[in-house]
C-alpha cells in the first residue's frame, strides 16, 4: 500500500518493478520490506543511505493489519466455510477496505481523491452488494445517488470552494456500500468529526477559518463506524427519541 501511494504521487506504475528507497533509489531486498519489523530493525532509517523512513510506513502497515483483522472477526470468519459467492463477497470487502485506506491517506496528504481508486472501489462495491445483498440493491442504489446528490449540491453552490468533486464520487461509493439508513449515520459522523477536528486545529493555530481541510478521511472514518455499527446506532437513536 505504501508503494502504491508513493508511485501514484510521482507518476510511476505500481504494477511492476522492484521497491527502492525514495532518497537514494537503491533497490530494497526482502529484509527491508517486512511490515513493521523492518522499520524497527533498521531504527527508522534506510539501510543504504541512512535517510529517515517516514512514520507513514509503519503506521499504514499497522492500520492495514488492524482493519483486516477487525473485518475478519466481524464479517469474514464464516465466509471461509460457506459457498463460493460469500467468499467472493468477503474478498470484495477486503479489497474495498484496502482502496478506502488508500483514498484516506492520499486525500489527507494531497487533498486529492484519485479516480483510479474510487472507481475501482465503486465497481467492487457493486459486486459486493449484488452477491451479498441483492434484494436491497434498489434501496442501496438510491442511497448512493442521494449521498452523491447532496455533495454535488454543495459542490455546485460553492463552485468547488466548500467541497471537491472527488468527495461527490466518494459519497456515491460510501452510500452504495452502506445503504439505508446507515448512510445517514456515516454522513452525520463525518460532519461531526470534521467539525471537531477543524475546531481543534484552529484552536491550536494550525488552521484558520479560510484553510482547506480534506473531507475524504472524515467521510471514510464515519463510513467505517456506520458499516460496523450503523444499524445499532439507528436503533439506539429511535429508542432514545421514542420514535
Amino acid at each position: 500500500m505504501n508503494c502504491v501511494i508513493y508511485r501514484v504521487e510521482v507518476g510511476k506504475s505500481f504494477t511492476g518493478g522492484q521497491s527502492f528507497c525514495p532518497k537514494c533509489k537503491h533497490s530494497l531486498n526482502w529484509r527491508d520490506l517486512v511490515p513493521v519489523f523492518s522499520f524497527m530493525f533498521l531504527r527508522g532509517r534506510c539501510r543504504y543511505c541512512g535517510e529517515k523512513i517516514s512514520l507513514q510506513y509503519p503506521a499504514v502497515e499497522i492500520a492495514t493489519g488492524c482493519l483486516f483483522l477487525i473485518s475478519y472477526f466481524l464479517f469474514l470468519n464464516h465466509f471461509l466455510f460457506l459457498d463460493f459467492y460469500l467468499l467472493a463477497a468477503g474478498v470484495c470487502l477486503l479489497a474495498i477496505i484496502y482502496l478506502l485506506e488508500l483514498i484516506f491517506i492520499y486525500d489527507l496528504k494531497h487533498y486529492i481523491i484519485p479516480d483510479k481508486f474510487v472507481f475501482s472501489a465503486i465497481g467492487l462495491a457493486v459486486i459486493y452488494q449484488v452477491i451479498g445483498n441483492f434484494s436491497e440493491l434498489i434501496i442501496t442504489s438510491l442511497a448512493a445517488i442521494s449521498a452523491a446528490g447532496f455533495f454535488f449540491l454543495i459542490w455546485a453552490i460553492s463552485r468547488g470552494k466548500w467541497m471537491g468533486f472527488g468527495d461527490v464520487k466518494l459519497a456515491f461509493l460510501l452510500g452504495f456500500l452502506l445503504g439505508w439508513p446507515s448512510m445517514l449515520v456515516g454522513l452525520f459522523l463525518a460532519f461531526m468529526l470534521g467539525s471537531v477536528v477543524g475546531l481543534v486545529l484552529i484552536g491550536f493555530g494550525k488552521k484558520t477559518m479560510k484553510s482547506q481541510v480534506p473531507f475524504g478521511p472524515f467521510l471514510i472514518a464515519g463510513a467505517f463506524v456506520a458499516f460496523l455499527w450503523g444499524q445499532k446506532i439507528v436503533g439506539w437513536y429511535l429508542r432514545l427519541t421514542n420514535f
